[in-house]
């Protein structure tokens, strides 16, 4: 009866403040509105919010059904995720499709999709970092310490070699030989550590000989390249000596500062924070505000922001499984949701259709080669030299030799600096495809009459 007796009041109400508001006119009562038209209706589907929705959907999906296909062939997911991206980019679609990049990914929205990616890579580099074990890398240092500089030094002296001749052919104008030919070095140099890990992790070499060499190997170099990386962006971005200078200095600075300062601050804030192994609400905001300061500051002094994010991962504490569970809050939203972003904006600048001639398609197979000589043959070289049988040796060989999505992510920054054109982007990253594709198919064939040497 109370229900009944109160919904009667509220319809009274109702009936009588719009039966009085009738008689009442509005101020813009002379402004005369257009009715709804299939033009309104076509630019609620405009809508930059409406266009971010979409486009997250149809990324995702596909990002997932690649990702489910190139496992089924025994590749890494990640694989099919770096297809995805290509797949929605004018390469494919948009040939095939002409209208469907043009509404799916206009330019207006390219900003948007650009911004959010960054975040997604500065979460998974972030990841990276954690996933580094320093203490492993000190216990195995030997024959893996070998490897690892081998794998750098060859691929990057024939990567400057191979820069001569690109340069005068597919270099951007404006852009010093210096900056393209480190650029075009540290490229060849890249190995993909979180993509080799899981390659290994999935063929159960976790605890083989050839895999944990190889892991190291792989973790001491990414250290490396990332500091390398950060020197040659620093001098392309500086310009003069004198800047480069001071640049290096304040890196130096930096890096002292989150090894010296930060990373035992952590380690304590960590030890009296957290309890019965639950990270509070509190705590990570604090990981989060120190992973978005190192970033800034990265940035501003004129190395990338995403080597920022890759430092705070490294200092983070190693008490219990402290990282472990950082990496599991952090990683499904950075790799399910944030990173397929980054491979569709990867894959709209790819342009194969760029490569319209004999003479490029030789440049990018000379490209491949010089990489897998540089990078495979480098690192099966220096593991014979420190006494790997000669299929281990080359088992290796083919894991260093996989550069996956870190290799896309240091083409990007050679990109936004313009150092790297769009046609010599396309050949880098056909390069990065070719070279990661290749690895499993490799370790089949060299470990089909025998099994991979135990500890």
């Amino acid at each position: 009866m109370f229900y009944s007796l109160a919904l009667m009041a509220l319809s009274l109400l109702i009936y009588f403040v719009l039966n009085a508001g009738n008689a009442i006119r509005p101020i813009s009562a002379n402004i005369v509105k257009a009715p709804v038209s299939k033009d309104s209706i076509m630019q609620a589907f405009s809508h930059p919010l409406a266009i971010f929705i979409l486009q997250l959907i149809i990324i995702i999906a596909v990002s997932r059904v690649c990702a489910y296909l190139f496992k089924k062939i025994g590749q890494p997911a990640v694989m099919g995720e770096i297809i995805a991206g290509i797949l929605l980019g004018p390469s494919f679609f948009g040939t095939l499709i002409p209208g469907f990049t043009s509404f799916v990914f206009p330019p207006s929205s390219l900003n948007n999709l650009q911004m959010l990616s960054q975040v997604g890579l500065i979460l998974f580099m972030f990841v990276i970092g954690m996933e580094l074990d320093l203490n492993v890398i000190k216990r195995k240092a030997g024959s893996a310490f070998v490897i690892s500089y081998a794998s750098i030094i060859f691929p990057f002296g024939l990567g400057m070699l191979l820069s001569y001749y690109l340069y005068s052919h597919y270099a951007p104008a404006n852009i010093p030989f210096y900056a393209f030919s480190l650029f075009v070095g540290i490229s060849m140099s890249i190995t993909a550590f979180p993509v080799l890990a899981r390659i290994i992790q999935e063929r159960k070499m976790t605890n083989t000989k050839t895999g944990i060499i190889a892991l190291t190997a792989a973790a001491a170099g990414d250290i490396t390249v990332w500091c390398v990386l950060a020197f040659v962006i620093a001098i392309a971005k500086a310009g003069t000596s004198t800047n480069a200078i001071y640049t290096t200095i304040f890196a130096l600075i930096y890096i002292g500062i989150m090894l010296g300062v930060l990373k035992p601050l952590l380690k304590k804030l960590v030890a009296r924070r957290v309890k019965n192994e639950l990270i509070e609400r509190s705590t990570l905001a604090i990981i989060f505000i120190v992973l978005l300061l190192s970033a800034y500051f990265c940035e501003l002094i004129g190395i990338h922001a995403l080597f920022g994010a890759f430092m705070a991962g490294i200092i983070m504490p190693q008490e219990w499984n402290f990282r472990q569970v950082l990496i599991d809050k952090i990683e499904d939203v950075a790799l399910v949701l944030l990173l397929p972003l980054f491979f569709v904006f990867t894959g709209l600048r790819t342009q194969v259709g760029l490569l319209n001639n004999a003479s490029l398609w030789a440049c990018c197979l000379l490209i491949i080669l010089v990489a897998i000589i540089g990078k495979l043959g480098g690192s099966a070289f220096a593991a014979k030299f420190t006494g790997e049988t000669t299929k281990d040796s080359l088992a290796i060989g083919a894991l260093m030799n996989t550069r996956g999505l870190v290799e896309l992510v240091v083409l990007n920054i050679g990109y936004d600096m313009g150092i790297l054109s769009p046609e010599m982007f396309t050949m880098l990253v056909i390069m990065a495809l070719v070279t990661t594709f290749m690895t499993n198919p490799l370790l089949d064939r060299i470990y089909q009459t025998k099994k991979v040497s135990q500890l």
